[in-house]
């Protein structure tokens, strides 16, 4: 067990009943556990949407994990992500992949709000997530966390009963803890934002030094 899947397992909480107690103005969220265990080798993930960007055919594969309640990980999509968006995505040099690592609970919520849009939607909705994290994470109150991405996704173009169905989907959020895990454990994700570029794993870094190698990976 990796570091990261020690992390989800102890510290994860799903979203069951999300949609009645925002509704209702419960002043606690509910923690209520995993119906099962989120590591269970039978958790059918093939559900779950690979998220990616540029050409799925490039030569160069380039896999970022990331939590949105990661202040790294937004300041990778602030600055590194763009670049690579601009020299190297949107010219199909390159398949970019964004993969959710879930420390927490809130990070787990965000996802499923992302994802709510579905494909044409995803990066879109997260970088919201990422550009106002300081803001929707606010005091870590449970509440004004789920009300706050609730809005996102209302600015995003969903509507409100589409996101409670979304965060109270219980079945996706595990599935989506399993997918992770697996995810994590396959290619030794110990922090975030990590990258996985080709199958090698490297740590962040600068973009110079990420457009270095990518450059010689296409040279390859």
């Amino acid at each position: 067990m990796t570091r990261l899947t020690a992390i989800a397992a102890l510290c994860l909480v799903l979203v069951a009943g999300g949609a009645y107690w925002l509704t209702a103005g419960s002043a606690k969220a509910p923690d209520l556990p995993f119906a099962a265990n989120a590591q269970d080798a039978d958790v059918d993930t093939s559900s779950i949407v690979e998220m990616n960007l540029g050409n799925p055919d490039a030569p160069v594969t380039v896999i970022e994990y990331a939590s949105f309640t990661c202040p790294h990980c937004a300041d990778f999509h602030a600055n590194q992500f763009k670049q690579l968006k601009a020299n190297y995505i949107d010219s199909g040099k390159i398949n970019f992949i964004h993969r959710d690592v879930y420390f927490d609970r809130f990070g787990l919520w965000a996802s499923m709000v992302a994802r709510c849009g579905g494909k044409d939607r995803f990066f879109g909705i997260i970088s919201m997530i990422y550009d106002q994290q300081k803001d929707w994470i606010g005091s870590g109150d449970a509440v004004g966390i789920a009300e706050r991405l609730r809005k996102i996704g209302k600015v995003a173009g969903l509507d409100a009963a589409q996101v409670d169905a979304c965060l109270a989907d219980q079945d996706k959020a595990k599935t989506l803890v399993a997918w992770f895990q697996q995810h994590a454990d396959a290619d030794n994700i110990d922090s975030t934002p990590s990258l996985v570029i080709n199958g090698e794993k490297y740590s962040n870094m600068p973009y110079a030094e990420l457009s270095a190698i990518i450059d010689e990976k296409l040279a390859e």
